[in-house]
């Protein structure tokens, strides 16, 4: 927090009665508010940015020689779940920062489920540590658990809860409330949004397959943005009722190109549209790019540098009300800058945070804080005495018969799916998955020791040959979620998640073929960028060898239990319908 000792040591360095810590000399300043590029310097003091001149003109203890490059302000990803990326805060850092992102806002519903407040506050613990050379601000879960009766989950966030937590100065919003909350009415979850409104916070929407009248009721709560767009018309149709949206590109949802052609097509305004990964694995992050990669393909698509810029920048900074502290280059916001050769291309050469000079040419030059999660947090999966293979039998009435059964399909580069009705047989009485036609069969096995439920089905899209997958980040409650041929891989894949407290697993012939650990949460490794980097890659590579043609696979299963996004979820307690909000069977 400023003290206003700090704010007269910034007025003196702003009049010129006390050196500036810095300066930045000959600099292209982008100036976001008018859409204008000046020449100039730029004088920091505490952090803060506190003059912009034509000349240097002003006392400054250091100098920082620009040669004539481009500063802009540090990126924002404006919706964001920190634990897919599958690193931990401090260890994201050496990824994201030497590509310009400076800001991060998290929605901690992952560790919630977890764990509940306890999971929150570990993870956020960061926002307070220096060292971390980002700001890291929460979204407060507004849904642990997603789905209350649907599923079973390791932590719960009340109002009590929600309140504490936004009551925290590293909090700006009420994070993403799903639709089922609002449209029936629930008190308990509306009365999350009047408490943020009470404190001067917004609250972050998930409308994702809201048609128009729902959409109205939707806005009418208080929901202020959504990230779930994936045509062109949803988009148009948020824009018209006053929703922002916030256009998202992570590892298993691409949705760019679609949206910004079809605003670029209609000649739309570009104040209300924002930029998220929402979830991205780290070696997708570390090929691609981040938030600065969004930046680049809006470019290339046509959209103006410095809009495409802003659409980075200070449109989040205006949404989440902060537009005092971060989003543009001016006096009194953090000295959260990039350095860049060209507008056309963001590349950072330079990537100053809070005033400190903390990457350079895609390398970190800052220390980074050490993670420091507690104990309780590295043994969370803890699976019932009973589990075993045969709980993945689905049984048929008939001994012998060709079986009907409602089969999840994923669509390719999205988290939506939709059901279809497929015939399976039934042998000895039990229906068996059939690779050939690509139908697999898949559990969410309960992992928190507390029902020992596991849920069964089946999915069509992952191509899978033979053997299985598993993995332990299942959104949005995190038990295991597991997919393949045949049960005996299943059981040995989700026994390898058990012993590795967490992580993401590969089986096929009886034999553990590939396995990323992740004991942190069963969320979060706790290597070094590089390291999961390389496994990550790895695995992805075994499991293309065992038939799976998704992009990324892991991103892909950890949703497919998702019971909040249309059609089908499948969780511990079963099949889900989602727009029902209900059980349904597997077999017609």
């Amino acid at each position: 927090m400023r003290s206003v000792e700090q704010m007269i040591e910034e007025l003196k360095a702003a009049k010129g009665l006390e050196p500036a810590d810095l300066v930045l000399l000959h600099a292209k300043l982008v100036m976001l508010h008018t859409e204008e590029i000046i020449e100039g310097c730029l004088y920091i003091k505490n952090g803060r940015i506190v003059s912009l001149q034509e000349r240097h003109c002003l006392p400054a203890a250091e100098q920082f020689d620009c040669q004539g490059r481009y500063v802009l302000p540090g990126l924002i990803d404006a919706h964001v779940h920190i634990e897919p990326t599958l690193l931990t805060p401090e260890a994201l850092a050496a990824v994201i920062v030497p590509l310009g992102t400076t800001t991060m806002l998290v929605d901690g519903m992952e560790m919630g489920n977890v764990a509940g407040t306890a999971g929150v506050e570990a993870l956020m613990q960061n926002a307070l540590r220096e060292g971390l050379n980002y700001n890291l601000w929460l979204q407060v879960p507004s849904r642990v658990p997603s789905a209350p009766g649907l599923e079973t989950t390791g932590g719960e966030l009340g109002l009590d809860e929600v309140k504490g937590l936004l009551e925290q100065a590293y909090s700006v919003s009420v994070g993403e409330l799903d639709p089922s909350k609002v449209l029936s009415l629930r008190k308990d979850y509306l009365e999350k949004v009047l408490m943020a409104q009470r404190m001067g916070k917004i609250s972050n929407g998930h409308a994702a397959g809201l048609k128009w009248d729902e959409l109205n009721v939707y806005a009418c709560a208080g929901l202020q943005d959504d990230h779930e767009c994936l045509e062109y018309e949803e988009l148009l149709q948020r824009l018209r009722l006053g929703l922002r949206v916030m256009i998202r590109e992570g590892s298993a949802e691409r949705n760019l190109e679609a949206l910004l052609g079809g605003v670029l097509k209609d000649r739309l305004p570009l104040d209300e549209l924002m930029f998220c990964t929402d979830d991205k694995h780290v070696n997708d992050i570390y090929h691609e790019g981040h938030i600065n990669y969004m930046v680049n393909k809006a470019i290339a698509l046509g959209v103006p540098p410095i809009k495409a810029i802003k659409m980075a920048t200070l449109n989040t900074a205006k949404h989440f009300r902060m537009d005092h502290l971060i989003g543009s280059v001016a006096p009194g916001r953090w000295a959260d800058l990039i350095v860049t050769e060209d507008l056309a291309r963001i590349d950072p050469v330079h990537v100053f945070f809070h005033g400190r000079h903390v990457a350079e040419n895609g390398r970190m030059l800052a220390s980074i804080a050490q993670p420091d999660y507690p104990q309780e947090l590295r043994r969370t999966i803890r699976l019932s005495t009973h589990f075993s293979g045969g709980q993945f039998k689905v049984a048929s009435a008939a001994a012998s018969d060709s079986v009907k059964v409602r089969v999840i399909h994923l669509y390719p580069n999205q988290i939506v799916n939709f059901g279809s009705v497929e015939t399976l047989q039934a042998v000895d009485g039990e229906i068996k998955a059939d690779a050939n036609r690509d139908i697999l069969k898949l559990a969410v096995v309960e992992r928190y020791g507390r029902t020992g439920d596991v849920g069964v089905g089946f999915v069509k899209g992952f191509g899978l040959k033979s053997g299985a997958l598993a993995c332990s980040v299942a959104h949005d409650h995190h038990n295991i979620v597991v997919v393949g041929s045949n049960d005996e891989d299943m059981e040995l894949a989700v026994r390898t998640i058990e012993r590795h407290q967490g992580g993401f697993a590969a089986v096929d012939g009886g034999v553990v073929q590939g396995v990323l650990a992740l004991p942190i949460g069963g969320l979060m490794s706790d290597l070094g960028a590089e390291e999961v980097i390389e496994q990550l890659e790895h695995l992805n590579e075994v499991v293309k060898m065992m038939g799976c043609r998704l992009r990324s696979p892991f991103m892909a299963l950890s949703f497919i239990s998702l019971p909040t996004v249309p059609e089908l979820g499948m969780t511990d307690k079963g099949l889900v319908d989602v727009k029902s909000h209900s059980i349904i069977p597997v077999l017609i």
